[in-house]
C-alpha cells in the first residue's frame, strides 16, 4: 500500500504533543544496469521509484534529536554533540547524516522527527539511501538555507554509511535518491561525477521487480572483499605502469588485466573482468536506448547477471531461478539488481508477455522454494524534496 503523508504526520502529531512539523520524502532506486561499478569510478545507470521515505520533522530548541521509527514501532533520542550515537541502525543513519552536515558547517539543531517507509526491505532498492537523502535534504532547508549543493548531499548519506554503518559502499545510490526526475533514467560518471540524464519511456515494454525475499545483507566482508579485490588488481595494474594514473578499475583496460592476471590471482582475476565488462554494457545501453534498440538493452542485462552469478558470485540459488524463469518466459532482459546475495532481479517485459510472465515467476518459485516471490511494479519519480 502506498505510504502518505497522512500516515507519517498523524503519528508524529501522537508522539509528539500534538504539533505538526514539516513533512519531506527522498526515494529508493532502482539500476538499469551497471552493478558494482560505482566504487570502480566506472558508469552506472539508475533511476529514484516512487517508493521511497517520508519524514516528518521539527526543530526542538535542544541539543536532542527525538526520533520515531513507525515501521518499527521504535523510539530513542540522543545528543547530536555525542560522538558516539545511537545504537540502533535506522537511528544511527539519522545520526550519521546529522553529524556529516555539521562537518559541513550546517548550524543542526536538536529535533523531533517521525519516519517511515515503502521500499521493501532487502529488495535491493536502497531504503537506506531513500532515508539518509530525506534527512540530508531536509536538514539543509531547514538549518543550512538549502545551501549545500545535491552531490555534496549524496555525499553526506555515502559518508554515513561508510563511518557510522560499515558498508564501504559507492556514490550511486545517495545520487539517484537526490537527483532523481520523473519519467528519467540517469548515467552517471562516477569518476567525476557528471551526469545526463536519458528520457525513459520505453513504448511496448515495462520494468517489473521480482523480490526473491531472500536477506540481503551487505555490513560485512561479502561486500567488502569485492571492493578489496578491484582495488588489489587497480594497484597491481598501477604497479607495472608508474606513468599512468590508476585510481581505480575504470583506469585500467582488458591489455592491463591480462598483463596482471597472474600475480593477482583467480578470483581477483574474475572479479575485474566483471567490472570492466560492466563498463561497457552500460556504454552500450545508453547506444541502445538511443536507438531504440531494447532488444540489446535485454541482451547486455542477460550478460550482467551471468557475470554477477560466476565473475563477482553476488548471486545466489534463487535468483538464477528468476532469471532462468525470465528467459523461458521469453522476456527481453533480466539480472540481479542491487549489492547482490538476494533481494530482486530486474526484469524489462514486453507488455503482452508481463501477466504470464509474473505468473509463472510466482507459480514455479513457490513450487520450489515454498514461497511466493513479491512482484513490484516500477515507476521512476522524483528525488528527495520537501512535500509539506
Amino acid at each position: 500500500m502506498k505510504l502518505t503523508i497522512d500516515d507519517v504526520r498523524s503519528r508524529f502529531i501522537k508522539h509528539f504533543n500534538g504539533e505538526t512539523g514539516s513533512i519531506y520524502a527522498a526515494p529508493g532506486r532502482i539500476n538499469l544496469i551497471g552493478e558494482h561499478t560505482d566504487y570502480n569510478g566506472g558508469f552506472v545507470f539508475p533511476g529514484a521509484v516512487t517508493q521511497g521515505m517520508i519524514a516528518e520533522i521539527k526543530p526542538n530548541g535542544t541539543r536532542k534529536v527525538r526520533a520515531y521509527s513507525i515501521d518499527l514501532k521504535d523510539y530513542d533520542e540522543f545528543s547530536i554533540d555525542d560522538e558516539k550515537g545511537p545504537r540502533a541502525s535506522h537511528f544511527r543513519y539519522i545520526f550519521g547524516v546529522v553529524r556529516e552536515m555539521m562537518a559541513l558547517g550546517v548550524p543542526v539543531e536538536g529535533f523531533d522527527t517521525a519516519f517511515a517507509g515503502d521500499v521493501p526491505n532487502g529488495a535491493g532498492m536502497s531504503s537506506s539511501a531513500a532515508l539518509e537523502s530525506c534527512y540530508a535534504f531536509a536538514l539543509n532547508d531547514l538549518f543550512g538555507d538549502n545551501k549545500i549543493d545535491k552531490m555534496t548531499l549524496a555525499k553526506v548519506g555515502q559518508a554515513t554509511e561508510h563511518k557510522y554503518i560499515g558498508v564501504n559502499c559507492g556514490i550511486m545510490d545517495q545520487f539517484a535518491s537526490v537527483h532523481g526526475k520523473k519519467g528519467n533514467l540517469m548515467r552517471l560518471d562516477c569518476r567525476s561525477g557528471e551526469f545526463e540524464y536519458f528520457p525513459w519511456n520505453p513504448k511496448g515494454y515495462r520494468l517489473v521487480l521480482i523480490n526473491s525475499c531472500v536477506k540481503h545483507e551487505l555490513v560485512g566482508s561479502p561486500y567488502n572483499d569485492r571492493r578489496n579485490s578491484c582495488e588489489k588488481v587497480a594497484k597491481a595494474v598501477a604497479a607495472k605502469h608508474p606513468d599512468r594514473k590508476i585510481e581505480t578499475l575504470r583506469d585500467t583496460t582488458w591489455e592491463d588485466l591480462e598483463e596482471v592476471k597472474d600475480e593477482v590471482g583467480e578470483v581477483d582475476y574474475k572479479r575485474a573482468k566483471f567490472v570492466l565488462g560492466e563498463k561497457d554494457r552500460v556504454l552500450a545501453v545508453c547506444d541502445a536506448l538511443e536507438a531504440g534498440d531494447y532488444e540489446k538493452v535485454g541482451e547486455m542485462m542477460y550478460q550482467t547477471h551471468e557475470g554477477l552469478s560466476k565473475d563477482y558470485e553476488v548471486s545466489c540459488e534463487e535468483l538464477d531461478f528468476l532469471n532462468d524463469v525470465a528467459r523461458d518466459c521469453s522476456v527481453t532482459g533480466s539480472r540481479i539488481m542491487g549489492g547482490g546475495f538476494g533481494g530482486c532481479t530486474i526484469n524489462l517485459v514486453a507488455n503482452e508477455l508481463y501477466q504470464n510472465f509474473v505468473d509463472t515467476a510466482k507459480r514455479e518459485f513457490k513450487a520450489k522454494y515454498g514461497k511466493e516471490p513479491i512482484v513490484i511494479d516500477v515507476v521512476i519519480g522524483d528525488g528527495a524534496r520537501k512535500l509539506c
